[in-house]
């Protein structure tokens, strides 16, 4: 059975700003060196045009800084591909992601929603995470969103504090 989780990221910046700084190479990278503090990471394409944005990211997570209960399903370091796409801008804008674990035991999907609100706008990320293991599937697929939300609340600092500085 997957497991649910919004999460939403509200910052004090018109939605057209955020959303400039998502089409902004240099926004990505100073995400990718913040978020290197964590683990290994880069941007592995991203691609800009009239219908939206497009991008692959790589993570890297050695299997020795893995929960107990993840490395029992890892025997190597976790790498995960995460694929976003983002509709282009009109207003407010949509996307969608995936995130992917060779030989993983399961998936992780969302949707994004970016649009304006009171003072600013909001970021919503709605996941779905999946795991297809008898007796721990469900412990794993909490794991999996506890994490995302740290995640994600770690890249919406670093982009209020990318947009602050420009």
């Amino acid at each position: 059975m997957a497991r649910r989780m919004d999460y939403s990221a509200r910052y004090p910046y018109p939605a057209e700003r955020v959303y400039a700084a998502l089409r902004d190479p240099a926004h990505w990278e100073a995400r990718m060196v913040e978020m290197r503090k964590y683990s290994q990471n880069h941007v592995e394409s991203f691609e800009v045009s009239d219908s939206g944005i497009a991008l692959v990211l790589h993570h890297i997570l050695p299997r020795s800084e893995l929960p107990e209960i993840a490395q029992t399903v890892m025997k190597k370091d976790m790498v995960i591909t995460r694929t976003e796409s983002y509709s282009a801008f009109d207003g407010k804008a949509t996307g969608r992601y995936e995130a992917s674990i060779p030989a993983g035991p399961g998936s992780l999907t969302g949707t994004m929603e970016l649009f304006a609100g009171d003072g600013g706008c909001t970021l919503r990320t709605t996941s779905e995470a999946k795991v297809h293991l008898p007796f721990v599937g469900g412990k794993l697929e909490e794991l999996m969103l506890q994490n995302l939300v740290e995640l994600f609340r770690t890249e919406a600092e670093i982009t209020a504090d990318w947009l602050a500085r420009q």
